[in-house]
């Protein structure tokens, strides 16, 4: 039982065993900290969101959570066909794995439009398309792809509320899409609405929130229309608000975009009932390196190996680990406080969840591929680097 001093502590929290599908019965060879994917873990997954969309051409994942080509393969192997993702690296490890439509969910500037072009032209069999937000880089966008006798697609990026990138849903949004139109180069291919301000763990609150933002992008939708301007698509939401995008199927041309899913981490964890059946695919290895106090756990688990983004205690998951505080997370080390530390020495290996597996997985240049409770392999983490060729 913890101490009494220890159960005062804030932030102390008692996790579920770990999942038997995660041990390896190989793991004295295995070095720390390592990311360990699961392949058949990751196939449940994409089958599990494939089902809940209503099938395979609802989908349009985003890349940035596995950057990894066997991933997108496993989804082409799925059926899924349509991709999205936030880098030139990510969109040409796409192309490279064959996907047939790549959109960039990323305003490009600068020098970024030529090694669009350039894409473009190395994977002529990929249809790409990128998003808009503003008729200045709209307007550059149009010169430098018009310019090498080339056409991309383009989305309207509406600001649905997270106020991050976008464009207000309202008049403005309506000229600039219809102008841009209007440029040589560019081809109107729909509107984006990504609302990763919508996290509420209550299914009722989550679909609220989407109907409401959703209303005023129908109507601007139906207004492009009436012009003459096609809006062939909606690319919608993230991984916590896409059960309620793949229940609209009285909307036509709903994309779904969840990214985690394939994934998944603790941060989304359990949170979400309507994500039932989503299991977490990516378990880090760590090893204690350190006994400096009586109640203290050092684990070889820094910051340079998984995300330091959410809050301190919410970084990671010890999995079959006593109830424990995480009181620091250093570049090398992460510290814990706990009553059961004297069940640990140096060297003892630890199973953990990373909080946010996205920014996680960037991280690892490789990262071991697990089937069967032994490691058969390695992936590269191709799109971590900002450039692969183009």
């Amino acid at each position: 039982m913890p101490s009494t001093l220890y159960s005062a502590l804030p932030f102390t929290r008692k996790h579920p065993p770990m999942n038997p599908a995660y041990a390896l019965a190989d793991v004295s060879s295995v070095f720390s900290p390592s990311l360990v994917l699961y392949p058949e873990l990751i196939r449940r997954n994409i089958a599990r969101v494939v089902e809940m969309a209503g099938g395979p051409g609802r989908l349009r994942p985003h890349v940035k959570t596995h950057k990894t080509r066997e991933i997108a393969r496993l989804l082409l192997d799925a059926g899924v066909t349509k991709h999205k993702c936030a880098t030139i690296a990510e969109a040409e490890m796409l192309a490279s794995a064959n996907a047939p439509d790549v959109l960039i969910a990323y305003p490009l500037v600068g020098p970024n439009l030529g090694r669009l072009v350039a894409l473009i032209r190395k994977f002529p069999q990929t249809r790409f398309s990128v998003l808009i937000d503003h008729p200045d880089s709209t307007k550059a966008l149009s010169d430098v792809v018009s310019a090498a006798g080339l056409t991309v697609g383009v989305v309207l990026d509406l600001d649905v509320g997270q106020h991050r990138t976008g464009i207000a849903v309202g008049a403005a949004a309506l000229a600039l899409y219809e102008g841009a139109a209007k440029l040589p180069g560019l081809r109107p291919e729909g509107f984006q609405l990504y609302d990763g301000h919508n996290h509420q763990e209550s299914r009722a609150e989550r679909e609220a929130a989407v109907r409401a933002l959703l209303a005023p992008v129908l109507e601007l939708r139906a207004e492009a229309e009436r012009r003459g301007v096609p809006v062939p698509r909606l690319v919608c939401g993230g991984t916590p608000t896409f059960p309620v995008f793949a229940g609209l199927t009285d909307v036509p041309g709903v994309e779904c975009s969840p990214g985690t899913f394939v994934l998944h981490d603790a941060g989304y964890g359990a949170r979400y009932a309507d994500l039932a059946g989503i299991t977490p695919a990516a378990v880090l290895v760590t090893r204690v390196i350190s006994r400096p106090t009586a109640d203290r756990v050092t684990l070889d688990l820094g910051n340079k190996a998984v995300a330091a983004d959410p809050l301190l205690e919410k970084r990671v998951k010890l999995l079959d680990f006593p109830e424990y505080k995480t009181v620091g997370h250093n570049e090398e080390h992460l510290i814990v406080e706990t009553a059961g530390a004297g069940r640990y020495t140096p060297g003892d290996v630890v199973y953990a969840l990373p909080g946010h597996v996205c920014p996680t997985v960037a991280l690892h240049k490789e990262v071991l591929i697990a089937e069967g409770g032994k490691v058969v392999g390695r992936w590269a983490v191709a799109s971590r680097d900002r450039v692969l060729t183009v």
